[in-house]
């Protein structure tokens, strides 16, 4: 059983508010107080380059459907199988197409993606498939059924498309074919997040996961030999809602450590060739994270944003204006932090200390991914499928 993690902390909340007897429905008691849109004296002059809209975007379902750039394109998914390559310029379109599902009946359901490799497009869907496009005119290369559904994203390497599947499999699929040349099965607990940590790989041919279990496991690239596992979070509270550890963000490969986050864990530092843990901090979220330099910048799971030291994981900063808002995974646009929230808002925040510069309002749908830079521009996504470009 998978449960959206945005709403694993409300669905507890409402769980408690009901035990304890609160009327929801005359709206006695607020169970989360999300926090008002905070007050920010633009210091930036922000402006709108261009928008766009493709699809009908990803809707209410949890997604890791993001813009990807490369070489002045941007190649832009929704949901139902729309998929796009844009001048990332002007937001003119250079081609689009419409995939549908295995049966060519039913929506795509796309999910996980886009990533741009080697001239091709990869994306993955809650159809247990992995789709490999042409870039160059949206064409199939092809298609390949996997063990479950994939909602992380498909990373490329070293020749090969490697997937994060939410019925725990590691599968490593032929780039250039789709064939599958080897598999990992990860246990899983009955009860876990909706979605999966995306897989990361570093240069000596090793590919670090995090699993539903609250571990972080190596393997290698080539064979999927496996390296070594972690445990960094364990099972702890009362209920099962309490007892999520998942390791759905996205590890980090920094030199030769790994940062991973779990769900109601710790933020752990591990060595990249053992997975001996080095330091750990206690964070929780299943939102990925970002590496500033020495600085690891963190939405947490009650949406504060947080920066670490990341040598010592010591906090450098808190902002706490935005919680429960439902935020996005942070961008560094030039000298800035960017977050979007659930109700349309761009946030812009000084690295320096998390103050708030700048504010801008999109679309009332929301926004869910994290913005991608594009050259000067600054691109996001909405929940309807509007994709909104601006510039400082």
């Amino acid at each position: 059983m998978n449960l959206d993690y945005r709403f694993a902390k409300i669905t507890l909340l409402l769980l408690v508010g009901l035990l304890s007897g609160c009327s929801l429905l005359n709206r006695e008691k607020d169970v989360v107080q999300i926090s008002p849109l905070p007050t920010v004296v633009n210091q930036l002059a922000i402006q709108k380059s261009w928008q766009r809209r493709i699809g009908q975007g990803v809707g209410p379902f949890y997604s890791r459907l993001q813009p990807a750039y490369h070489q002045d394109k941007l190649y832009v998914a929704d949901r139902q199988g729309n998929v796009a390559a844009l001048n990332a310029k002007t937001g003119d379109i250079i081609w689009n197409i419409r995939l549908t599902g295995p049966d060519k009946k039913r929506n795509a359901l796309l999910s996980g993606g886009i990533t741009v490799a080697d001239k091709q497009l990869l994306l993955a869907s809650e159809n247990a498939e992995v789709i490999a496009l042409q870039a160059v005119d949206g064409q199939i290369a092809w298609r390949q059924s996997v063990s479950g559904e994939v909602i992380s994203q498909p990373l490329c390497y070293q020749g090969m498309v490697i997937i994060h599947t939410n019925n725990g499999a590691l599968e490593a699929l032929e780039q250039q074919t789709g064939q599958m040349r080897w598999q990992q099965i990860l246990d899983i607990p009955m009860l876990s997040l909706r979605g999966s940590s995306n897989p990361v790989a570093c240069i000596e041919g090793i590919v670090v996961i995090g699993s539903k279990n609250g571990c972080v496991h190596a393997f290698t690239v080539e064979q999927g030999e496996l390296l070594w596992q972690q445990q960094i979070a364990q099972p702890t509270g009362a209920t099962e809602l309490d007892r999520l550890n998942d390791v759905a963000a996205t590890p980090r490969i920094v030199g030769d450590r790994v940062f991973a986050l779990s769900y109601h864990g710790t933020l752990s530092a591990l060595a990249l060739h053992s997975g001996q843990v080095i330091w750990q901090r206690p964070i929780s979220s299943a939102s990925d994270f970002m590496v500033d330099g020495d600085r690891l910048i963190i939405v947490d799971q009650s949406d504060a944003i947080i920066a670490l030291d990341s040598r010592s994981g010591l906090e450098i900063w808190r902002q706490t204006a935005l919680r429960y808002r439902q935020l996005t995974s942070p961008t560094r646009y030039q000298d800035c932090l960017v977050v979007g929230d659930a109700q349309g808002y761009l946030h812009w925040l000084s690295p320096d200390d998390g103050q708030f510069v700048a504010q801008q309002w999109l679309h009332r749908s929301g926004l869910y991914t994290a913005p991608v830079v594009t050259g000067e521009q600054l691109v996001v996504q909405t929940r309807k499928g509007q994709v909104f470009a601006v510039s400082k």
